[in-house]
C-alpha cells in the first residue's frame, strides 16, 4: 500500500463534488493512510461530518479555534500532522483565497500554517474555470509548487458541458499513491545532467499545414519528472504538446526536427545521459512554400519532394565525447528485432520499445510497456502507468551507467 501509515489531511470546500469525499477517504484509507478531514462551512451542506468521521475513524474539524485541542490551537497541531494537504473539491473561491494567502477560516489557516505539499484538486462551473482570473490563480499556484489534481472534463450539475469536474476519488488516490512512490526514492541521479527529448515534431508544407505524427509527449515528459524526483539536474526539450513542465526542470519549447537538433546539440556537451524520447520526423519538405498551397482544378493527385531530416540520436551517439544515450523505439511489428537493429546501427547503450500497434498503449495513452535492450541484456517493462513505468526504466538506466561509468557513491 502506497499510502501505508501516511497522514493525509483533507480539505472539503462548499462544491456539490463534496459528496465525492467519503468514498475518497474510503479509497485512501484502503491505500494504508490515516485520513483526518476539515470542512468548511459551506461544505457542510453538501456533505454531514458524521459520515465523514465515520468512514475516516478521525474526529472531523471545522472550527478554527478547537477548545479540545492542546491550548486551543488545533490548527497548528493539524498542520505538523498532516503528511499530505489535499483539497478537494477545490472551489474557485478556495482558490482564490489560497493564491493571496487569506486565513479565514481553519482550511485556509492550515494551508499557510503546513509544511505538507499542497494538492488541490479544482471543483466549479466550465466557464468559472475558464475564467481569467482563475486562470491566473492557478498559474500562481502552480509558480509555489502546489500540485494540481485535474479537473476533469464532462456534463456538470449545472447542465453545462466542459472542464470543471472533479476528478473521480481513485484518481486522485492513485495521484498520491504515485507521489509517496517518487518521493520514496533515493536522489539515485544527484549531480547527474540529463537531457530528455519529447513530443513529436511539426515539418512544415506551408504556412497553414504541416505533417506530423501522434506523439503526445506524455512518455518522455514522465521520464522528465522521474529523473527529476531522482536528483537529475533535467533539461526537456519538448516537442508541441499541451503538457505542463514538471516541477524543477529546465524546458526548451521547439517545432521541427531541426529545431530539436539545434537545440539539442547547444548543451549536449553539458549533459551525462540523453534520452531520446521525442518522434522525431524522419522526413522534411525539400521546398517549403511560403504561400498557402491552393488545389488546383482538375489535379486529383499531390506530390511533395522529401529529404531526410537528420538524426539526432545518431549524432549525439557518434560524438566524440558521448553521453551515456538511450533511444527509444516505437515499432508496429518485429518490435524487439527492429529495435535491435536500431541499438546497434546507431552505437546506442541502450534502447527501449514500444509496439504501438497496441491502442491501449503507448501514442496518446496514460499506459505503456516497453522492452529494454543493451548489447548483452534483455529487460520486458509490463504495463503500467507512464509515470511508474518511466521511474522503473530510470532505475534500470541507472543500473547500466554505473556499470559502465563506475559507481558514483
Amino acid at each position: 500500500m502506497q499510502l501505508e501509515q501516511k497522514n493525509v489531511l483533507l480539505g472539503v470546500s462548499g462544491g456539490i463534488a463534496a459528496y465525492k469525499t467519503p468514498d475518497l477517504v474510503r479509497k485512501l484509507t484502503a491505500q494504508g493512510a490515516n485520513v483526518r478531514v476539515i470542512l468548511t462551512a459551506s461544505a457542510e451542506h453538501f456533505v454531514s461530518p458524521l459520515s465523514l468521521q465515520a468512514v475516516s475513524g478521525n474526529k472531523v474539524s471545522s472550527q478554527l479555534l478547537d477548545e479540545e485541542a492542546e491550548a486551543g490551537m488545533g490548527h497548528i497541531e493539524l498542520a505538523r500532522w498532516a503528511d499530505i494537504f489535499i483539497i478537494a473539491p477545490a472551489t474557485a473561491n478556495i482558490i482564490a483565497k489560497l493564491t493571496y494567502g487569506l486565513a479565514d477560516d481553519l482550511l485556509t489557516t492550515l494551508a499557510l500554517a503546513t509544511s505538507a505539499p499542497i494538492f488541490i484538486a479544482p471543483a466549479m462551473n466550465q466557464q468559472m474555470w475558464a475564467a481569467a482570473p482563475t486562470a491566473e490563480n492557478m498559474q500562481k499556484l502552480r509558480e509555489r509548487n502546489t500540485h494540481i489534481l485535474g479537473p476533469a472534463s464532462g456534463e456538470q450539475a449545472c447542465g453545462d458541458v466542459g472542464y470543471g469536474r472533479m476528478l473521480e476519488p481513485e484518481l486522485i488516490t492513485k495521484a498520491l499513491c504515485d507521489y509517496c512512490h517518487e518521493q520514496s526514492n533515493e536522489a539515485i541521479f544527484s549531480g547527474v545532467n540529463i537531457m530528455i527529448t519529447a513530443g513529436p515534431t511539426r515539418e512544415a508544407i506551408d504556412p497553414v499545414r504541416y505533417i506530423s505524427n501522434h506523439s503526445s509527449g506524455k512518455m518522455g515528459f514522465a521520464l522528465a519528472k522521474a529523473a527529476q524526483a531522482l536528483g537529475a539536474n533535467v533539461t526537456l526539450v519538448a516537442g508541441p504538446v499541451s503538457l505542463e513542465s514538471p516541477a524543477g526542470v529546465m524546458r526548451n519549447n521547439v517545432v521541427s526536427a531541426q529545431d530539436m537538433f539545434d537545440a539539442v546539440h547547444n548543451s549536449i556537451a553539458k549533459q551525462d545521459i540523453f534520452i531520446a524520447c521525442a518522434a522525431v520526423a524522419d522526413y522534411k519538405l525539400e521546398q517549403v512554400s511560403t504561400q498557402k498551397m491552393k488545389k488546383q482544378h482538375g489535379d486529383d493527385k499531390l506530390s511533395l519532394c522529401m529529404v531526410q531530416n537528420p538524426d539526432i540520436l545518431k549524432s549525439v551517439a557518434a560524438l566524440e565525447q558521448a553521453p551515456f544515450t538511450l533511444g527509444f523505439a516505437a515499432e508496429t511489428q518485429d518490435v524487439e528485432t527492429y529495435a535491435k537493429s536500431k541499438l546497434v546501427k546507431k552505437n546506442l547503450d541502450m534502447i527501449a520499445a514500444n509496439d504501438v500497434s497496441n491502442s491501449e498503449l503507448g501514442f496518446n495513452s496514460d499506459q505503456n510497456a516497453l522492452i529494454v535492450l543493451t548489447e548483452e541484456k534483455s529487460h520486458n517493462l509490463s504495463p503500467k502507468s507512464k509515470d511508474l513505468l518511466a521511474m522503473e526504466l530510470l532505475k534500470l538506466l541507472h543500473s547500466e551507467y554505473c556499470e559502465k561509468h563506475g559507481s558514483r557513491d
